[in-house]
């Protein structure tokens, strides 16, 4: 590894790399992790994002200092196929467009972190000769990455067992890039607690469905506010997703002004190192980057799948864990009965939180983006 990592430094040109992934939001903190890690280690790098126009990464990673291109592509409708013809049209204008940007900004390397917008360009790419490394966040490989992989150098997988998928000679285990900021322990739990208006002495849930919400969750929680009231000694800081806090508002406060002690809401919190320090057990979707974060920050979590996701992967990833006892696991479908009583239970014993603990952490895989992002710069040197 040293003298690959020599010879790439030594290249006296910048190195020139285009990631490129997206359509949905699970894939941007990893990719903006990786083009980080890649300008640390190569100040000089050039890097350019490539993903769907009128997606969340066209506004998140300008927000984080990069220049983007979106291409015109979309997802297969995997219920309404006669819709699909639209979406094939989109790929071939897609790829066409690829080919425009590579001949213009002529990368060393192309990086794609999955998701259907990095499908066009990474195939383009390998079409015109220029090396390729995936990134696979999930335990059960997305269909794009799948296709790619024939013709990548490398791909980087954040689970063993990746072999089903990939050809075992290109895997390298790296786990999942993370938001770095997450990392530095700058808050204590008394600090963190206290900034959210709680008792520093009581135990504390944090709900999250993801930055627009999740249904089953938050209805569940919708339907548990007198349970809630009930247990006063268990505080619960619950974001909604913007797409919910209206409803969950009215239906926590109704008409009134009135306050439950023991419960914050907010519709996305900014903060997730202040969340993550008060929390003494998580309620959560199961994707990738969040449970990569949850083995890193050694949370004990209830992991509640979201079944609309393709080829369910979300509960392939939760099995994962709940096998090794790393996590809880509890079906969409059985939530709304045994999701509170199973958190409730869960922190309060504190052989089973300290157990849970223990066991995501030895998942956590550290150093992520920089060990990709030496890999990345190792195929530029070859």
């Amino acid at each position: 590894m040293e003298n690959n990592n020599q010879r790439s430094t030594v290249n006296s040109q910048p190195p020139k790399v285009i990631i490129s992934g997206g359509g949905t939001g699970g894939h941007i903190f990893p990719a903006v992790s990786i083009a980080n890690a890649i300008k640390e280690l190569r100040p000089e790098a050039e890097i350019l994002f490539v993903g769907a126009e009128g997606r969340m990464e066209m506004q998140r990673v300008p927000d984080a200092g990069y220049r983007i291109i979106g291409l015109p592509i979309a997802g297969f409708d995997r219920k309404h196929l006669w819709k699909n013809f639209a979406v094939l049209v989109k790929i071939v204008r897609s790829q066409w467009k690829a080919r425009s940007i590579i001949k213009d900004f002529k990368p060393d390397i192309a990086v794609g972190v999955g998701g259907y917008a990095s499908g066009p360009l990474l195939k383009t790419a390998s079409m015109m000769g220029i090396p390729t490394l995936l990134q696979e966040q999930n335990s059960y490989a997305g269909v794009t990455n799948k296709l790619l992989a024939k013709k990548a150098k490398k791909i980087c997988v954040a689970y063993e067992g990746m072999e089903k998928f990939f050809p075992a000679d290109k895997i390298i285990l790296t786990g999942n890039p993370v938001r770095q900021n997450l990392l530095v322990n700058k808050y204590t739990k008394a600090e963190a607690l206290q900034d959210f208006g709680f008792n520093t002495n009581k135990k504390t849930i944090l709900i999250l469905g993801g930055s627009l919400g999740a249904r089953t969750i938050n209805q569940t929680l919708m339907d548990a506010i007198e349970t809630i009231q009930a247990n006063p000694d268990i505080q619960f800081i619950w974001q909604t997703g913007k797409i919910y806090i209206d409803e969950v508002r009215n239906k926590v406060y109704g008409e009134g002004d009135r306050k439950i002690e023991n419960l914050f809401i907010t519709d996305f919190i900014k903060s997730m190192d202040k969340a993550y320090a008060s929390a003494d057990l998580v309620i959560s979707r199961a994707g990738a980057g969040s449970i990569s974060e949850f083995c890193l920050l050694e949370k004990p979590v209830i992991l509640v799948p979201s079944p609309n996701v393709a080829e369910d992967h979300q509960t392939k990833n939760a099995l994962a864990l709940s096998t090794k006892d790393a996590a809880i696991y509890v079906k969409d479908a059985e939530a709304h009965d045994k999701l509170i009583p199973m958190a409730l239970e869960t922190v309060r014993d504190d052989d089973k939180l300290a157990s849970l603990k223990e066991n995501i952490a030895k998942l956590a895989l550290p150093d992520s983006a920089k060990i990709i992002a030496n890999e990345v710069l190792k195929l530029i040197g070859k």
